[in-house]
């Protein structure tokens, strides 16, 4: 059976193709693999610096909070920069996605 995690793995590497982004791991705040972890993966994988876009709608405690103090934690110990994406909230894709979603249940419907 599927998780939410999986489906987050999912988006990840369909991001990573997308991108062109060979050097990317997937990772979770409260559940493995953390991002400490993805973290060292990616440094020891020759990653400089390294962009984490968190899959959140809004900004909410984990980013306003938690992300940043375990990114500062991990800069400290990896001598690198991470730098954090802001939340989907805002992005001008979430209302196509929306209308699309729409139409998607009114062809759905029409059946």
């Amino acid at each position: 059976m599927a998780t939410a995690n999986d489906s987050v793995r999912v988006v990840a590497a369909i991001a990573a193709a997308k991108g062109g982004w060979d050097l990317y791991e997937t990772a979770f705040l409260e559940v493995d693999p953390l991002l400490g972890e993805a973290v060292g993966k990616l440094v020891a994988g020759g990653a400089t610096e390294i962009l984490v876009l968190p899959y959140f709608l809004t900004l909410g405690i984990h980013l306003r909070r938690d992300l940043p103090a375990i990114a500062a934690e991990l800069e400290r110990t990896h001598g690198i920069a991470i730098r954090i994406a802001p939340p989907l909230d805002g992005h001008p894709s979430l209302g196509a996605i929306l209308v699309d979603r729409a139409v998607e249940m009114s062809s759905e419907a029409a059946k």
